[in-house]
């Protein structure tokens, strides 16, 4: 949430922001946007499907998140998986395997790699970068997306982050703050995947894109869709539910 941060999911910082329409900079975009997907704190019920030319498999999700530093995601199907829980505190994540009755600190190594065989990569999940300390930003163009006005911005990261991606361009809805479309390129430049929000609906009490699908660049025939089943904003919780020791409790 990505989750969604992806939270997925999705990134940003400060430098030169350049002003938009109605005298908003590249920074005032990016904090609604991030006001509106994210909150102070969320639950979500999600579906991932993981499209490949041979075969189609689902994967069912709980999650939760406080701010930037704290998130737990819950696997609750298929059986094999169940169980199986990845947290994010501060600088640290954690996966529990329960197969296996163990907890593994995960290092940034591993932040590129897939999560649970998608699309999606650790990064994307747990959010190890944070959009407001790895990116310089800026507002690149205005123009129509799916009939809607957006502003086009560019995120680039810092010389110090140690970030996956050499350049971000994000698509944001003018009217909503929302999150249309996002495209990540590697480090030469090259487009890696593209991420497409769509499906926009009201879900408690915000308009919200309920349906991520992630496309990798030049793999034909493969994707990865995240689908918000339910989503609460602004829930009680607090940082002592995001534990180690929660990892095995929570259901």
């Amino acid at each position: 949430m990505n989750l969604a941060k992806k939270a997925l999911p999705v990134l940003l910082l400060l430098f030169t922001c350049v002003s938009a329409s109605h005298g908003q900079s590249a920074e005032d975009i990016i904090n609604r946007m991030e006001d509106v997907m994210r909150g102070e704190s969320s639950y979500a019920e999600m579906t991932m499907t993981v499209e490949r030319p041979r075969y189609e498999r689902e994967m069912s999700m709980k999650a939760w998140a406080m701010g930037e530093d704290y998130s737990l995601i819950l696997i609750t199907d298929p059986a094999r998986d169940r169980g199986t829980t990845y947290l994010k505190r501060e600088n640290e994540i954690w996966n529990y395997v329960p197969n296996i009755d163990r907890t593994i600190k995960m290092p940034p190594s591993m932040m590129s790699q897939s999560w649970m065989g998608s699309d999606f990569t650790n990064d994307d999940l747990v959010r190890e970068s944070s959009t407001l300390e790895d990116y310089e930003y800026s507002v690149l163009k205005e123009e129509t997306l799916d009939d809607r006005e957006v502003w086009v911005l560019e995120l680039i990261p810092k010389p110090e982050s140690a970030v996956v991606w050499g350049k971000v361009l994000i698509w944001v809805d003018k009217e909503h703050y929302i999150m249309l479309k996002e495209e990540n390129y590697n480090q030469r430049d090259e487009l890696a995947n593209t991420m497409i929000f769509s499906e926009i609906e009201e879900m408690d009490g915000r308009v919200f894109p309920t349906r991520m699908t992630l496309t990798p660049a030049n793999k034909p025939g493969q994707k990865t869709i995240m689908k918000y089943d339910q989503l609460e904003f602004d829930i009680d919780i607090s940082e002592s539910f995001f534990t180690q020791q929660n990892m095995r409790r929570v259901r």
